[in-house]
């Protein structure tokens, strides 16, 4: 059984950083990468950028810059550092990771830009 776990969303002033966290417990598959995603009240959830096992790393064109993944496979962790954020960042945003190529959800940590 897979469990993810996000957490260090809340809310920010535009300008600001954060720093998310997710927490695997379970066998992840290390063929697969890791994932974040966002997703608006009412619009579809959308990639983020995604970390192989490796730690080659993709972003969205538009988060370029702005945003970094990273993992640490011993721990099980794939972060993401957000920097100079904007309200249009506000979202809730999930992890993403396999495991026996069936793909699994966290429950999502809600990130806040405003002043």
């Amino acid at each position: 059984q897979v469990r993810l776990v996000e957490y260090g969303g809340g809310l920010v002033q535009p300008g600001g950083s954060l720093r998310l966290s997710c927490a695997a417990s379970g066998i992840i598959d290390s063929r697969y990468p890791m994932a974040w995603y966002r997703q608006v009240p009412g619009q579809q959830r959308e990639l983020v950028a995604t970390v192989s096992t490796g730690g080659t790393v993709n972003y969205v064109d538009s988060l370029k810059g702005r945003f970094t993944i990273a993992r640490d496979n011993a721990k099980n962790m794939v972060y993401l550092q957000m920097n100079s954020l904007k309200p249009e960042d506000t979202a809730v945003y999930y992890c993403k990771a396999y495991s026996g190529g069936l793909g699994y959800w966290g429950q999502g940590t809600q990130v806040t830009v405003s002043s």
